[in-house]
């Protein structure tokens, strides 16, 4: 009787033990997945810029993360989402406009979503570092994914009425997951 007893108290050890280990590995799978999406740069035709940029979306928006190379020695560039998906153009045209889903592009003094900020090339023509993007996702209507990621030649105001372009892209990328 002893060892009936023994080896059906073995055996819930065992079922318990198992579904301990099982549940552990329910957390691990059921964890919420980081939204990532990244681009490679490819420089324009007639520019060196090349690079990465990452998105990771956030509780306070999209971290973008830019490392590139090839840029002019201490210098500043616009670093925009455009509308389209689209570097086959060897100038970066056929990526579009500045992505600007809303209505406020519209409005004086409004700042266009697509314009992320403006990054800086120190001595050695390299720019690395990230913006918090609080206007775009990786999902919805305000989602840069299949877009176009630019780096221009000139620096912006993302402020500025009329607003203006960037100059020349240096650098074009599909946005991909």
């Amino acid at each position: 009787m002893r060892n009936q007893f023994d080896a059906r108290a073995v055996s819930g050890l065992l079922v318990i033990a198992a579904s301990v280990l099982l549940l552990d590995g329910c957390t691990t799978f059921l964890k919420p997945q980081e939204k990532r999406a990244d681009a490679q740069l490819l420089s324009t035709v007639g520019n060196t810029a090349r690079g990465t940029v990452t998105f990771i979306e956030r509780s306070d928006g999209v971290q973008v993360t830019y490392n590139v190379a090839g840029l002019p020695a201490n210098s500043d560039h616009a670093l925009q989402v455009h509308e389209r998906g689209d570097c086959n153009a060897t100038d970066g045209s056929s990526a579009g406009a500045v992505f600007a889903p809303t209505a406020e592009r519209l409005r004086a003094g409004a700042r266009v979503e697509g314009d992320l900020g403006n990054i800086h090339a120190d001595a050695n023509g390299v720019a690395a570092g990230f913006i918090v993007a609080p206007d775009v996702s990786l999902d919805g209507v305000r989602s840069v994914l299949q877009r176009s990621v630019l780096i221009h030649h000139d620096a912006t105001d993302p402020y500025a009425w009329p607003p203006h372009g960037a100059g020349a892209a240096l650098a074009c990328g599909v946005i991909r997951q």
